[in-house]
């Protein structure tokens, strides 16, 4: 257990469970539009360290500490560090780019942050499989894709587009550090590449 990862799994889960007992709390440090464009921007951090329940906590940190070794014996925990919080500040940049006149728009959870994680292991290691029968780049296509599905259809209260601005995060300073794997991995960065071409098309269409 490297102590970057353990240090960002005890702060969500200590904040997260103060959080589940302070409604006080919560409200201040969640993702709010409207108090974030009167200035708050702290909500863009402090947001990615609440969890609406003890489920939704459990599933992101599951997830991060499957994913997160993948990365830190790459990269090493310091810019695993940096992976993290540029995901997690990429993944709410879009939904408030998404949102921005959505001035009653709620979001928490480090679902952003997990994602760039994920997408960064599924580039640095080509091998990696999904649930151990699917390969990591059609997992990333597949995934990405149903988020523009999700954030296109609104039946529910998933943070698709945190999701996706978290992959861009993740997707983006990995290949910043490791350039060559747009030659070396091109099927995985394309396989990736893809769905963020398409989000920003039809954004432009104005289709979401």
């Amino acid at each position: 257990m490297n102590i970057v990862l353990l240090v960002i799994l005890a702060a969500n889960g200590l904040i997260s469970f103060k959080a589940f007992n302070d409604t006080h709390f919560f409200r201040k440090y969640e993702f709010h539009i409207g108090s974030i464009r009167s200035g708050e921007q702290f909500r863009m951090f402090s947001s990615g360290f609440l969890h609406v329940d003890l489920m939704h906590l459990a599933f992101n940190m599951f997830t991060l500490y499957m994913f997160a070794p993948y990365v830190i014996n790459i990269v090493g925990a310091m810019y695993f560090a940096y992976l993290y919080f540029g995901s997690l500040i990429g993944g709410n940049l879009l939904t408030l780019y998404f949102h921005k006149d959505d001035y009653y728009y709620r979001a928490v959870g480090a679902s952003g942050a997990v994602m760039g994680i994920i997408y960064s292991a599924i580039l640095l290691e080509p091998n990696l499989y999904m649930y151990g029968i699917i390969p990591g780049y059609i997992f990333g296509f597949a995934y990405l894709l149903f988020s523009i599905y999700g954030m296109k259809a609104k039946s529910d209260n998933i943070g698709h587009v945190a999701h996706f601005g978290g992959a861009i995060g993740g997707f983006g300073i990995t290949l910043a550090k490791f350039p060559f794997l747009i030659t070396e991995e091109s099927k995985t960065v394309i396989a990736l590449l893809v769905p963020i071409v398409i989000l920003f098309i039809m954004a432009k269409l104005k289709k979401i």
